[in-house]
Order: C-alpha cells, then sequence, then structure tokens
C-alpha cells in the first residue's frame, strides 16, 4: 500500500513544523537581551514570552478549522508566509511593544504546524496514518529543542534579532517548498466556519474520546514545560554556572528522545495507541526521578531527559493518531483544540516551575513535573475502557476502521454488548459491509 506521500514531501513537512514552530520558542534563549535592546524592564519580559504563546493559541481556535474547509496546501502556504512576516517584524522592531505585536503575529499563524498534520493524516492511508504523523511531528520537537540550541548560539555571536531573521527567511523558502512539492488537498466540506467553531464546544462537553485525550495532553504538556521552562535555572546557577549556549546544547539530548519516539506511530498503525500511552506516560514519570539529580550528575540528567522526550513524544503521536482516525473529516478542527489542551498545559508547566523552584529549589520543581505526569497516567488508564470503544465506534461510523484496531475491538468486554448491527464483522477490505 502506498503511504501517500514521498521521502521529500515528508521532509518538507517535518520541516515546515519545526521553523513553524521555532517562532513561538526562539525568543526564550535570547529573552535577556532582547530586553535590554528594547528598552523593556524585567518585569516586562515575560510578555514576550507570552505574546507567541497567546497568538498560537488564538489561531489553534480561529485558524486551524479552515483546514476542513479550504485546501490545506494553499493554507499552509499562506500561514507560513504570513508567520514570516511576524518574525520580520520582531526582528526590526524599534521597541518593545512592536516586537511584541509581531511575535503575536507569527505565533498566530504558526498554527500551520496543525494544518500540516491534519494535511499528513488525510493524505495519509489508515496502515501508514501513525507512521507519517510520527515522522512529521517530529520536526516540532526538532523545532522547540533546536531552536534552543540554534537561538542560544546565535544570541552569543552575533545579535538577538538574528535569530528571527533567520526564522523569516526559512519560512518563506519552505512556503515554496510546500507549494511546489505538496500535492493539492481539496475537499468538498461538510459544514460552514461557524458551524465548525461551534462543534468545537461540543467536542470538550460531548466526546469522550477527544475529553480524555485532551486532558492527558494537559498534563503532559505540563510535565514538558516544566522541564524546558525550568532546566536553565539549575544549570545557570551552582555547580555548573552553565552559559546560554551550554544549556542550549541540552535540547541535543532532548531531540535524540523525541527522535527514537517516531516510531509510536507504527505501533499506533498496529493498534497500540492505547497500550504506548500507558506505559509511555510511566516511563515519563520515572524520568524525573533521573532529572532531580540535575545538581549532582550531569549524565544522569542526560538520560532523564532522553527518556522524558521520548515519552512525550510517543503518547503525542499517538494520540493524534486516534482523534484523526475517530474524525477524519474534521481532522484539522479536532487537532486545533487538542492542542489548545497542549498549549494550557505548556504555559502551566512554565508558570509553576518558576514558583516551585524559587520557593524550595530544583528538588520541588521535579517533583512538580513527576505529579503532572502522574495525574496524566491516571487519566489515561481511568479512561482507557470507554476511550477504546469510543474510539471503535468512531471509526466504525466512518467506515475507516482497519482490521488490527477492529479485532483489539473485538476482545473488550464493551464490545462483545454491543448488538451485532453496530459491530458485525468486516468485509474483506476492512470496512464494514
Amino acid at each position: 500500500m502506498s503511504s501517500g506521500l514521498t521521502g521529500r514531501q515528508r521532509v518538507v513537512l517535518a520541516l515546515v513544523c519545526a521553523v513553524a514552530v521555532s517562532t513561538i520558542y526562539g525568543i526564550q534563549p535570547v529573552l535577556e537581551a532582547a530586553g535590554e535592546d528594547l528598552g523593556l524592564g524585567e518585569g516586562a519580559l515575560g510578555w514576550l514570552v507570552a505574546a507567541g504563546q497567546i497568538g498560537y493559541l488564538a489561531g489553534l481556535v480561529l485558524l486551524v478549522p479552515l483546514g476542513d474547509l479550504f485546501d490545506r496546501r494553499t493554507l499552509i502556504t499562506v500561514h507560513l508566509l504570513l508567520t514570516a512576516v511576524g518574525a520580520g517584524v520582531a526582528a526590526a522592531a524599534p521597541s518593545g511593544g512592536i516586537a511584541i505585536a509581531g511575535l503575536a503575529l507569527a505565533g498566530l499563524f504558526a498554527v500551520a504546524v496543525q494544518i500540516t498534520v491534519a494535511y499528513v493524516a488525510a493524505v495519509s492511508p489508515i496502515g501508514e496514518r501513525g507512521r507519517n504523523i510520527g515522522a512529521v511531528t517530529s520536526g516540532v520537537v526538532i523545532g522547540i529543542l533546536g531552536v534552543r540550541v540554534v537561538a542560544g548560539t546565535l544570541g552569543e555571536l552575533t545579535d538577538w534579532r538574528m535569530v528571527y531573521l533567520l526564522i523569516a527567511g526559512l519560512c518563506a523558502m519552505l512556503a515554496l517548498a510546500a507549494r511546489f512539492t505538496l500535492e493539492a488537498d481539496i475537499r468538498r466540506p461538510r459544514a460552514r466556519y461557524g458551524q465548525l467553531l461551534s462543534s468545537l464546544g461540543r467536542l470538550v462537553v460531548g466526546d469522550r474520546l477527544f475529553l480524555s485525550r485532551g486532558l492527558v495532553a494537559f498534563f503532559l504538556f505540563a510535565s514538558f514545560g516544566t522541564l524546558w521552562s525550568g532546566l536553565a535555572l539549575p544549570l545557570g546557577d551552582a555547580p555548573w554556572h552553565f552559559g546560554t549556549t551550554e544549556i542550549g546544547l541540552f535540547g541535543l539530548a532532548g531531540l535524540t528522545g523525541a527522535l527514537g519516539a517516531a516510531r509510536a506511530g507504527r505501533w499506533a498503525d498496529r493498534g497500540l495507541a492505547l497500550s504506548v500511552t500507558d506505559w509511555s506516560l510511566a516511563l515519563l514519570t520515572a524520568s524525573w526521578l533521573l532529572i532531580a539529580q540535575a545538581r549532582s550528575s550531569l549524565w544522569l540528567l542526560i538520560v532523564g531527559v532522553i527518556v522524558l522526550d521520548f515519552a512525550v513524544q510517543a503518547v503525542h503521536v499517538s494520540s493524534q493518531h486516534l482523534l484523526t482516525t475517530a474524525r477524519p473529516d474534521q481532522s484539522s478542527s479536532v487537532i486545533g483544540a487538542y492542542m489548545a489542551f497542549y498549549s494550557l498545559g505548556s504555559a502551566l508547566g512554565a508558570i509553576t516551575t518558576t514558583w516551585a523552584y524559587s520557593a524550595t529549589g530544583w528538588s520541588a520543581a521535579s517533583l512538580l513535573g513527576a505529579a503532572y505526569a502522574a495525574l496524566g497516567l491516571l487519566v489515561a488508564t481511568s479512561t482507557r475502557r470507554f476511550t477504546a470503544a469510543s474510539s471503535c465506534l468512531h471509526a466504525r461510523r466512518n467506515n475507516r476502521v482497519g482490521l488490527n484496531l477492529f479485532r483489539r475491538c473485538r476482545c473488550s468486554p464493551r464490545w462483545r454488548r454491543w448488538p451485532r448491527s453496530r459491530c458485525g464483522p468486516l468485509g474483506a477490505a476492512g470496512r464494514t459491509p
């Protein structure tokens, strides 16, 4: 069976995700230098970080659902160009207010990432969907972690503005690459824009599969945000006293773990998404035992970072596979709403980490990160039974359930209690007769 994507297209899409998401996180390693250059006081520095996050959250709600109405290739191209404009405004800003506006604009259109994931889900056959989503979303983690290395180095060698000039140029180049490399993704929309927006509220209230995956994502990325928003604190303090370049290099350890989790997409294609979620969240919780040793052993910290990012990416890919398989005709809207949980969780992790560290140090921050991971595991395990049944029912309603997923559904007690008219045998092609 064809994957629906060539190797070249997968590379372009992964790069789109990496560069687009880097606009949100590129300011963090050079925050101090940017604030000093723009004349911002210490109390106003948080707005430089918050601007991109606020714009991103607005884009998830307002822009990502457009992917269910229009050609996603065109949306990816246009959003990348507008992201480049926002990054360019930030790079050339003469004052803090204009820089904040530019970062907010870049964050707003950085949701090209979610439209890209929806595009991949739409053009991939069911048996290859997890593999392709895993390959492309690895670019997100590359962007989040890799930009710390690049921005930290550029900030020391040149100027913080060079970070956003580089991002703007890469966004413009990738917009052209996407336009001429990807196939068109044209469909007949079944709803209007207003209906799509109102359906997001119904997802949260009435779709138990979506709600369980959203809550898992909330705690998952709260744990992830706890690490990457707070790690610079113990590394910059005694006994290490590292600078921004050295701290940024720890992102390479995270990249190693995240790229190793690309295999999670293949496991999801085999119907193992729920099992992967459970053991990955357990692994995430355990990784904090190693990360807590940051003041005494860099090697234990590096291993913990690798394990944490592996677990986060494995859960993230598995959840997106479940949601896009359940609602293939609303993949953009579903992913946008799901990523709102991600954004809120990341913000919670960032805020509470600095509070915990200032109160009692890195041990308290590590305990907080482990607690978030454990809460995610509790949600996943307590909702596992109805999540499995709900994902199977959604998939069968859309007539797109794969044979492996079907077999696993049939093994569950809930499946056996369903009337035969709702869950009778599949036909030879893996579809309901």
